[in-house]
């Protein structure tokens, strides 16, 4: 019966909170104005601290241990953890992975599809598999500032009749490899 319970709740919790509210009610650290768009937060999500105005995004996975099993059969007690540290104003993009024992400093931008398996230094882009830097936050902001549509605080309905009244030259354009 308790276990019925157990997935009641759960399936309450899936269906009716917020994502941020499942993360906190997980034990995952959060602080203020974040928006997150995961429900992955390992099975020690009390070893994850995020910092303010962060962004979450889908599919974003964080672990907080592994690989402790390939060596119960000479110490069957064998666990190892990491914790979890992402600073303030940190976005972490679509299905990447943050590996246990990870800092993220303060105005990182970590690419989608990232793998994160060293700590990042802030005010910078990181992207890839492994992670590696791929510019400062100054040089990102010189390349990309012209791309402004300073559509953030615009209703749905507002933005989608601004980007497409827009001419082609304001949304980015990517090389084809070998350019």
């Amino acid at each position: 019966m308790k276990n019925f319970f157990n997935k009641f709740y759960q399936l309450f919790c899936m269906t009716f909170l917020s994502l941020e509210k499942q993360a906190r009610l997980a034990g995952v650290n959060l602080g203020n104005n974040n928006y997150i768009s995961s429900r992955f937060w390992s099975s020690e999500p009390y070893l994850i601290t995020i910092g303010d105005n962060c962004q979450i995004t889908s599919g974003v996975k964080m672990f907080t241990h592994g690989g402790g099993n390939v060596l119960r059969d000479k110490y069957p007690t064998f666990d190892v953890f990491g914790k979890i540290k992402i600073g303030n104003y940190v976005y972490i993009g679509a299905n990447s992975l943050i590996n246990a024992g990870v800092t993220i400093e303060d105005n990182v931008l970590v690419a989608a599809g990232s793998v994160v398996t060293k700590s990042l230094k802030g005010r910078c882009v990181y992207g890839g598999n492994p992670a590696v830097f791929i510019c400062t936050l100054d040089e990102y902001e010189k390349k990309n500032i012209k791309y402004n549509t300073a559509t953030k605080m615009c209703s749905p309905k507002d933005k989608r009749t601004l980007l497409l009244s827009l001419p082609d030259d304001i949304f980015i354009k990517k090389n084809y490899i070998g350019q």
